[in-house]
């Protein structure tokens, strides 16, 4: 397999008097460097003939490579089945730091030095964060869909970095509680040639143009005014502001496939460079399309594995962000054959690498292709999204409720929910623990949380697919009632199944995701799959005429239940804990039934019973010791539960119950033994206290 050669950098490297572009091209017979006027990008000022090494590299240098200059290749090559020369192409250098668009719809390179040398850009010497995994609450937002309607936001920044950025979005974040902002694709991105026939956009962003580029359209007008650097600077700014006030930045990276669809589609890049060699491929010279979008980068070759490497350390290292979620990962893993390991040079590259292994590494871990669910496949190192979480947490909150309510049998037992809530020991293995877990409701695409508790089907006809896109398979229930509710009481029980949804993200075991808007009931009327709507659908609404009435309630839940995530380490274990054996940073769990004794197996199995008290004490290492105890009903009356003996606990003090609109805590102090009422398919959490506290002194 030929490689690029490992110990020179691709891409532009412009200097005052000129400089060196490097571009790999295993197949091309000529390349050539073009750099264009500064005003006129169809104005060529110079060319130069680039030379291939024997790693396939080519390079060559021209005096007129300088700082913003804006320059193009063009290569030439055989002809085949595989291969798509064509040297009157003007193509993307996949390196180019920065982008611009000619008036012919091709695009152009932006020829930047490194970040803070003489682009009066400054760091101002702000560390990471460096949130510890068990720590940390990821909240998914849209940078654009964020601020793009927040009044407190200066008109000319709202939907941009700097929106992000701004004293009001970061007062609302760390009030709020969550440590960590994960943002929706930023590196630069087109819409896919049939959404431009339609008029319609790709709002969510995953159809990559350039892996090395901030998103243009996401600065302000100011900093689009100065140009690739001035967008760069601005993203740089806001990862800095982000960090001063404590909070991390994780991108989502669409590193499985291009902007350049099937062969069909638009040539702006890979394809004119070497068709053959950054593409997966048939025996026929067909695509293998894992993803879904008409192509597959090849990660059983050597390049394609170098420019995700180099692509991650760029925005780590230079840019400061501080974690990665890889966008169908599985085909990251998938070698030369087209199977998927763990061990693939490029999952282990990121965790090799000492810039990239630093940073917080987030896998979703399926694609489209053969044998591409891998939940729970992926190496330690990574978290991955646990879509057998997501869909045990709705089913059991949700679904359940309604078998419940038509057949007057909730249909299965509490064991599945159990097992979700305290890590999904039976998805990663024990050297993996918990935190591989990243444990989500919602994300971008599917259901909003309130969606999820008003609709049953789909409503997707604003997307211009017959209702056809989005998947069925959403596991929600509308209560009695598809879509907006007058009735009270179905409002009620929405807003109660939305609080239980809640509690259980954030007080079970693992990472938790929370999608933005969730936090004060956001809707989409029905559609979960807005990824063409770049509008209020899908922008966060800020103001109280805009928010449900019951917003702020649920908001303070939210905040409420990420405190009581944060204060109690016996919420969020490090390690599985082992029977028998006192692990730190573990878990001890003990669980009883409604009588207070321990579950046996007809607690666990029998749909009939569905109270369940789990209670868990931190085994510590780090901070000191902690004991809750967690009490689900998930039955449609009221109940009571015997509060457990156990050794050590001589009081339960009342932290949260999801049967409350408004989050409240409780001075009253209950005894192992005594009555505790719970409310129909409500939780509640309370701390199990030793003597000492009990008393007063601790």
């Amino acid at each position: 397999m030929s490689a690029p050669d490992p110990l020179r950098a691709l891409g532009a490297a412009p200097g005052a008097e000129g400089g060196e572009l490097r571009i790999w091209s295993e197949h091309a017979d000529a390349v050539e460097l073009v750099v264009f006027d500064g005003e006129d990008l169809d104005w060529a000022v110079d060319r130069v003939s680039l030379a291939r090494d024997e790693h396939g590299v080519w390079s060559g240098r021209s005096g007129a490579l300088v700082p913003g200059a804006r320059y193009a290749v063009r290569v030439d090559g055989p002809t085949g089945v595989e291969h798509a020369f064509n040297p009157v192409h003007d193509l993307l250098d996949p390196y180019a730091r920065g982008l611009v668009r000619a008036g012919d719809g091709s695009w152009r390179g932006v020829a930047l030095g490194r970040l803070g040398d003489g682009d009066g850009f400054d760091g101002g010497g702000v560390a990471p964060p460096r949130v510890p995994l068990d720590r940390t609450v990821v909240y998914e937002t849209h940078v654009r869909g964020f601020s793009r309607r927040n009044p407190a936001v200066p008109e000319a920044l709202r939907g941009t970095y700097a929106g992000l950025a701004h004293d009001a979005s970061l007062e609302y974040l760390l009030d709020l509680g969550v440590t960590t902002v994960e943002l929706l694709p930023v590196q630069a991105f087109v819409s896919e040639e049939r959404l431009i026939r339609q008029g319609r956009v790709n709002y969510w962003g995953y159809n990559t143009l350039g892996f090395f580029a901030p998103h243009g359209a996401y600065a302000s007008a100011a900093a689009q005014a100065e140009g690739a650097a001035g967008v760069r600077r601005e993203f740089a700014g806001m990862v800095r502001r982000l960090h001063e006030a404590g909070l991390e930045l994780v991108l989502d990276v669409v590193y499985n496939h291009t902007a350049e669809e099937d062969r069909e589609g638009p040539t702006y890049s890979f394809r004119g460079i070497d068709n053959a060699a950054y593409y997966r491929h048939d025996a026929h010279g067909r695509y293998v399309d894992t993803t879904g979008c008409g192509n597959t980068l090849d990660f059983g070759r050597a390049p394609a594995v170098r420019l995700v490497l180099d692509s991650m350390r760029y925005w780590a290292g230079e840019l400061g962000v501080d974690g990665f979620r890889l966008d169908l990962a599985a085909t990251l893993g998938r070698d030369d054959h087209g199977g998927f390991t763990a061990e693939h040079p490029l999952l282990r590259g990121m965790l090799d690498d000492p810039v990239i292994g630093a940073a917080k590494l987030i896998a979703e871990p399926w694609d489209l292709g053969p044998d591409g669910w891998r939940t729970g496949g992926f190496p330690a190192g990574f978290s991955e999204w646990n879509d057998r979480y997501r869909d045990r947490m709705r089913d059991f909150w949700l679904g359940d409720l309604r078998r419940e309510r038509e057949t007057g049998s909730a249909g299965s037992g509490i064991g599945r929910f159990a097992t979700r809530l305290a890590g999904s020991a039976n998805t990663f293995p024990p050297e993996r623990g918990p935190l591989a877990s990243l444990n989500f409701i919602t994300a971008h695409d599917g259901f909003t949380l309130a969606d999820l508790t008003a609709y049953d089907v789909k409503h997707n006809l604003g997307n211009g697919e017959d209702n056809r896109d989005g998947t069925d398979h959403n596991l929600s229930y509308n209560h009695g009632v598809e879509g907006e509710a007058a009735d009270p009481e179905v409002r009620a029980a929405r807003r109660r199944s939305i609080r239980n949804l809640l509690g259980t993200l954030l007080l079970s075991a693992g990472v938790p995701m929370l999608t933005a808007g969730d936090e004060y009931g956001r809707t989409q009327r029905g559609n979960n799959n807005a990824y063409c709507h770049d509008s209020p659908l899908t922008w966060l609404a800020w103001t109280a005429e805009d928010r449900p009435h019951s917003a702020p309630a649920l908001r303070r839940t939210v905040q409420t239940l990420i405190r009581l995530r944060a204060e109690n380490p016996a919420l969020r274990p490090i390690r599985y804990g082992v029977f028998g054996e006192t692990t730190p940073s573990a878990t001890q769990m003990d669980w009883y039934n409604a009588d207070g004794a321990s579950m046996g197996i007809d607690d666990w199995n029998s749909p009939g019973e569905r109270t369940l008290q789990f209670l868990a004490a931190s085994t510590p290492e780090h901070e000191p010791p902690n004991r809750i105890l967690l009490v689900v009903h998930a039955r449609g009356a009221d109940t009571e539960v015997v509060l457990p003996r156990h050794d050590g606990v001589v009081a339960y003090a009342p932290l949260w119950d999801s049967a409350l609109e408004e989050p409240e805590g409780s001075s009253v102090r209950l005894a192992p033994g005594d009555r505790l009422a719970v409310g129909a398919w409500s939780m509640q959490l309370l701390r199990a206290e030793p003597a000492a506290v009990a008393e007063g002194e601790g």
